[in-house]
């Protein structure tokens, strides 16, 4: 696959970062347990250069990969994860649920998600996750380690989420890795928010997309991206009206998708909209 290089809107600064057009959403979650390591390799194998995960804090502030507040959907244990430590967290299993062969998996921190993504050669989007009242502290946290370890050139890094604090506090530890403002539908409001957070892109889900704010999201410079994308024929109506990349629970179906620019343009504004399964 192709990589685009995206630049930051002129109104927020230079930052520069490197999007392919598929993205493995939670690293693979149709064929591993989401937001694992296991998942992480797994999306390499698929083909991708990139891979999403989602981050959130334990109760003594140590960042794990996890999309959920509760242990129980995807691990065998119970409970908030801002409640217990690192150490409660990690003595569940997260991969049995998924499938028996993934028995022993465990929820991974963010260092070691990181050390894997090094040995892979593998980008991320790192999505911030934070219980209520955490959102500053989360952003910080994980920002700090992400500018620690993360190499000399961040180009093959982008930090998103749906919570303002979070990007902001993101910003301030590291404003030189790009962000990215997450919404369900966009606002109208939609620049002065990511102006005022300094982000490169716009995230959306692709399901509650329309053409007009497409159009003027490129036109202000600013790279869509849209979750969770799941069907080839909706990629290809969605790259061709313009959107940078999408967040997929399978790439590897998608890839073909990516490479065939200009596949639909006959296709009526409007079918942007159109809903497909997610």
């Amino acid at each position: 696959m192709l990589a685009a290089s995206s630049r930051i809107s002129p109104e927020s600064g230079t930052i520069e970062t490197v999007l392919p057009p598929v993205i493995g959403h939670r690293g693979a979650a149709a064929y591993a347990p989401e937001n694992t390591l296991a998942g992480l390799r797994r999306a390499k194998a698929l083909g991708c250069s990139w891979v999403e995960f989602d981050v959130r804090l334990t109760a003594d502030n140590q960042p794990v990969l996890l999309h959920d507040n509760r242990l129980e959907r995807t691990t065998d244990g119970r409970g908030r994860v801002s409640a217990m430590s690192l150490a409660a967290v990690r003595r569940h299993d997260a991969g049995q649920w998924f499938h028996s062969s993934f028995a022993g998996e465990r929820v991974p921190t963010l260092e070691e998600a990181l050390m894997l993504l090094a040995e892979l050669g593998l980008g991320a989007n790192v999505e911030l996750k934070a219980a209520r009242g955490k959102e500053a502290v989360t952003g910080a946290v994980v920002a700090e380690l992400l500018a620690r370890t993360w190499p000399a050139d961040p180009a093959h890094l982008l930090i998103s989420s749906f919570q303002r604090a979070a990007l902001a506090a993101a910003r301030d530890r590291a404003p030189h890795i790009a962000r990215g403002i997450l919404f369900r539908r966009v606002p109208k409001d939609w620049r002065k928010l990511a102006a005022g957070l300094g982000c490169l892109t716009v995230h959306a889900d692709q399901q509650r997309l329309r053409s007009a704010v497409l159009s003027e999201i490129r036109r202000a410079g600013y790279s869509l991206l849209a979750y969770t994308v799941n069907d080839p024929e909706r990629a290809k109506i969605l790259f061709d009206f313009g959107v940078k990349s999408v967040f997929s629970d399978v790439p590897d179906r998608l890839h073909d998708a990516a490479a065939c620019g200009g596949f639909h343009r006959e296709i009526v504004a409007d079918s942007v909209s159109a809903a497909t399964p997610r």
